[in-house]
C-alpha cells in the first residue's frame, strides 16, 4: 500500500539549515519505507511561504484555497515530519502558527518524526521541553528519537556529521515502521450532523 508522508519545515532563511534537515529525514524515511515493501510519496509545506494567509487565516477564521490544500495533505497523510528552528529555547512563532490554524483534529493518530535546528546543541532540549507536548496534546504520537541538528553538525567532514547521521537513521527506521501500521483519519464532512433549521431561526 502506498503512504503519504507529509514534511513541515519552517525555516526562514534560503537556503535553510531547517529545510536540508528536513529533506535528509524524508529520504531516509523514503528509504526506509520502500525497505518495508511500501511505495511512498513525499509532500513537502514550506510554511514561510505560506506566513501572509496563515496570519489572515488566523483574523478572519478560515484559510485560502492554498493554504486550504496544504492543511488537506497534511491531514491525509500517513505520517508527518516536522521541523523547526530554535527560538528562545522553543519552536519559532511560524511553526505554532500553522499547528495553531491546522483542525485540532487533523494529526490524532498520526506519527510524528519531529525536528530542529539551532545555533548550539545546547538547545537540544526543545524536541523534549516544547515539541513533544505540543504533537501530544494534538494526539499525534512522536517517534522515540528525534533528531536536532546544530551548527557544527554541518561540518564538511563526514566524521562531523556522523552523530547526526546516526540520529536520522534511527528516527527514520522508528517513523517509517509507525507509518506503515498507521491508517490516516477518514475526513469527516462538515455537513455530517446539520443544524436543524428551526434551531437556526430560534438563535440557539
Amino acid at each position: 500500500m502506498k503512504r503519504t508522508v507529509a514534511v513541515v519545515s519552517a525555516g526562514l532563511g534560503l537556503p535553510s539549515s531547517t529545510r536540508l534537515l528536513a529533506d535528509r529525514l524524508a529520504e531516509a524515511a523514503r528509504s526506509e519505507l520502500e525497505r518495508l515493501g511500501s511505495p511512498v510519496e513525499i509532500v513537502v509545506a514550506e510554511v514561510r511561504n505560506h506566513a501572509h494567509d496563515l496570519v489572515d487565516h488566523l483574523m478572519a477564521g478560515y484559510p485560502s484555497p492554498e493554504l486550504r490544500d496544504v492543511f488537506d495533505s497534511v491531514a491525509k497523510a500517513h505520517g508527518l515530519i516536522a521541523v523547526t528552528p530554535t527560538f528562545n529555547a522553543s519552536y519559532s512563532g511560524l511553526f505554532k502558527l500553522f499547528f495553531d490554524c491546522l483542525d485540532d483534529t487533523a494529526l490524532t493518530g498520526k506519527p510524528v518524526l519531529i525536528a530542529a535546528t539551532g545555533g548550539t546543541g545546547r538547545h537540544s532540549l526543545v524536541l523534549e521541553h516544547a515539541m513533544r507536548p505540543m504533537f501530544t496534546y494534538l494526539h499525534a504520537p512522536a517517534v522515540p528519537t528525534a533528531v536536532y541538528a546544530a551548527t557544527e553538525d554541518w561540518g564538511r567532514e563526514r566524521d562531523s556529521q556522523g552523530a547526526l547521521l546516526e540520529r536520522v537513521a534511527r528516527a527514520a527506521r522508528e517513523f517509517a515502521v509507525a507509518t506503515v501500521a498507521s491508517e490516516p483519519p477518514a475526513p469527516v464532512s462538515p455537513y455530517r450532523d446539520p443544524v436543524p433549521f428551526e434551531q437556526l431561526l430560534g438563535g440557539g
